[in-house]
């Protein structure tokens, strides 16, 4: 019998990590995560988590074992994957630590950014610097495999952006908007997608959860979509204006056009993610808008894809990660515009031997949806 895809890749990473445990030193990997960020646990077992923590023992080239803090969500992973030895119990994080400090060999924990409290002080702890960072660089490189399953959630997300479109009409609410992007994914089983958006004119300084606003003639917008293929994200981020855009709309979009371009333009092997996101902020200073791509207006110029919706490395100034081959990246300038509020503007990504491979196939246009 044939695997899936979803057993191949797990394999696969599992593969992978075993290499890196091995090159580490690591005879015992503790691999934690949340229903918010569980990308690492992702990685190491396949597992998503809808509630509590849990704790993934992964031992060298040997069994894995998965704690979890409640028995419906035992019961749930033991029949997706049967072959996973889980368990659980109210307090998995103590159990974890109890099997951490009661096992023998070099033991590491990660990622650090969801390590639980009480694991914190286990000796496994003090290597969940050189754990965190072994994953993530696991992580941030794609085999061929799962560079596939990122470039069918792109085609995911340009479809989703169609619907959005149709969707986006005088006198609905936001909710609606999402509501039609989310019935038309599950309908094509995906069953995850990370989505906000914003709509309105200059007071509009960010995107959101929906909510009941309801569009109206004149409005800019914004959305961003980030379904998920055998666990793997891809976003796109556009924006469109309720009726003929104004002529301040169409300059701020040339400018916006212009940066993401020159971001994808610096995007190839050996360069940083420091230099893509000034090549994508020098396009705002030239233009006076350099006070729009600091901190108080915006987060970030683009980040990571894959297990996770945002994952490392960041597009900042300050983030000198060395960009390699297959890394999976989206590039947007999203920030606020003072003449005419929120923008965004966005294309997943891959780094190539050369340069890059754009998954995202929806124009770069500043879209505009009829009133009537």
């Amino acid at each position: 019998m044939s695997k899936s895809l979803s057993e191949a890749l797990r394999e696969e990473r599992r593969a992978r990590l075993d290499a890196a445990m091995a090159k580490e030193g690591f005879d015992v990997l503790a691999v934690v995560g949340n229903p918010w960020r569980s990308d690492g646990l992702r990685y190491a077992t396949g597992v998503a988590l809808t509630e509590g923590h849990a704790v993934a023992l992964l031992e060298r080239d040997g069994a894995t074992r998965l704690l979890v803090e409640h028995p419906m969500e035992a019961e749930r992973i033991a029949a997706e994957q049967p072959e996973l030895k889980v368990s659980w119990s109210a307090s998995a994080v103590t159990e974890a630590q109890r099997l951490l400090e009661g096992g023998k060999g070099k033991a590491a924990l990660a990622p650090r950014i969801a390590l639980p409290f009480g694991l914190a002080s286990t000796s496994a702890a003090a290597q969940s610097v050189a754990a965190s960072a072994m994953l993530d660089r696991l992580m941030m490189r794609k085999s061929p495999a799962e560079v596939e399953a990122v470039r069918r959630a792109a085609a995911m997300a340009d479809d989703g952006y169609k619907i959005f479109m149709q969707a986006a009409r005088v006198g609905r609410p936001e909710y609606e908007l999402v509501a039609d992007v989310e019935a038309y994914y599950r309908s094509r089983g995906c069953p995850d997608n990370f989505q906000i958006l914003g709509s309105g004119g200059v007071e509009v300084r960010g995107m959101h959860p929906p909510g009941e606003r309801r569009l109206a003639p004149g409005d800019l917008v914004t959305t961003e979509l980030t379904p998920c293929i055998e666990g793997y994200y891809a976003q796109i981020c556009r924006t469109l204006v309720i009726g003929e855009p104004t002529p301040a709309q169409r300059r701020a979009f040339a400018v916006y056009n212009e940066a993401m371009e020159a971001g994808i333009a610096a995007v190839r092997p050996g360069t940083t993610a420091s230099a893509v996101a000034k090549a994508l902020n020098d396009v705002f200073r030239r233009f006076g808008l350099g006070d729009y791509v600091t901190s108080e207006y915006t987060r970030v110029r683009g980040h990571g894809l894959g297990l996770y919706a945002d994952s490392k490395p960041q597009l900042l100034e300050d983030v000198n990660v060395v960009l390699e081959p297959d890394m999976t990246l989206i590039v947007h300038p999203n920030t606020y515009h003072p003449e005419i509020g929120y923008f965004v503007h966005g294309d997943s990504l891959r780094v190539t031997e050369n340069g890059c491979e754009v998954f995202c196939r929806t124009p770069r246009e500043l879209f505009s949806v009829p009133v009537h």
